[in-house]
């Protein structure tokens, strides 16, 4: 699945969503919908641990960073005695969180902007406190309950080479109205949303952005394009290897251009209390954007370092388990 789908929020039709929320025990590397257990615990199954409220089954949607962010939740909690088991790469959100709300996974990571679109289509906060306001208004619905928010977000950010930075003195969006014209490579979407070029010209009063569509979610394709000076600025997600492996700048956004996609996690209501909000809390207290560059890094680059041994090195570092 792609990165545009999985963390910008679109949402498949609820037959696709029922049908995937069935076939959950075939997505995983176990036989049961508990998937793998820690510390040699059994794995669950049927329901999620539903009888015993220190067993939680941690499952992720199916792409590496969301699995890695769920095995660094889950260590902190099994460091503090909790019995947990794994089910990552479910699927899209509509998938995950269906499984969520039947109580065949206890806890998920999610990105706060695209759960808050998913759980209100109307919505239009932008700042990481209004986003996670209107997701407390509406997690119950999911029979769950949101915890802190981390430092760390992925999500759409505009990025420049380093010298065109200090070329022209560009280190916001904002200061990119000092340049006579650039060129801007995005997906194609990026040319109608409300965020996207009417949202450079609304929010930040740009009208010197010519647009270049390339449809690979700021992959390799966008970041040559960049390199080569193609095009001036590259919308790529906030957590790519590839913004750290070139040196690239990440433009502020002080207007909240896009909304708020920092990291949280949710956990039904039967499994939470204020021990496990605790741990998780102290987990998000420590998590920053630039650690979850760190992690993609290892776990894309050569060395593809396994996501259980990259949560366990990460909460080994911060002393979280």
């Amino acid at each position: 699945m792609s990165r545009t789908i999985t963390r910008r929020g679109v949402l498949g039709t609820a037959a696709v969503a029922a049908s995937l929320a069935l076939g959950l025990a075939g997505c995983s590397n176990s036989s049961t919908i508990g998937g793998t257990a820690s510390s040699g615990a059994p794995a669950a199954s049927g329901s999620a641990a539903s009888g015993d409220a220190k067993s939680l089954v941690i499952g992720s949607a199916n792409f590496p960073e969301n699995e890695i962010l769920a095995r660094i939740y889950g260590g902190a909690l099994a460091a503090k005695g909790y019995t947990i088991t794994y089910k990552p790469n479910i699927g899209n959100r509509d998938a995950y969180l269906a499984a969520l709300k039947g109580g065949e996974i206890n806890l998920v990571p999610e990105y706060a902007g695209s759960l808050l679109s998913y759980l209100d289509q109307s919505a239009n906060a932008k700042s990481g406190d209004d986003v996670k306001d209107g997701i407390d208004a509406k997690i119950g619905t999911l029979n769950a309950v949101a915890y802190d928010l981390a430092d760390a977000a992925d999500s759409d950010s505009l990025n420049v080479t380093k010298k065109f930075s200090e070329d022209n003195g560009v280190t916001s969006i904002a200061d990119l109205s000092k340049v006579d014209s650039v060129t801007l490579a995005a997906n194609p979407e990026f040319a109608t949303r409300a965020d996207g070029i009417k949202g450079l010209q609304s929010v930040y009063g740009l009208d010197n952005i010519k647009f270049r569509a390339i449809n690979d979610s700021g992959g390799n394709n966008t970041l040559k394009a960049l390199l080569g000076n193609q095009v001036q600025v590259a919308d790529i997600y906030s957590t790519t290897p590839s913004i750290i492996d070139n040196d690239l700048v990440t433009l502020k956004d002080p207007k909240n251009l896009f909304a708020s996609q920092q990291v949280l996690p949710i956990v039904s209501k039967d499994k939470a209390s204020d021990e496990v909000e605790e741990i998780l809390n102290d987990v998000s207290d420590e998590l920053t954007t630039d650690d979850l560059l760190e992690l993609n890094k290892q776990n894309q680059g050569s060395s593809k370092t396994d996501p259980t041994d990259l949560a366990a090195q990460f909460l080994k570092d911060k002393n979280l388990g």
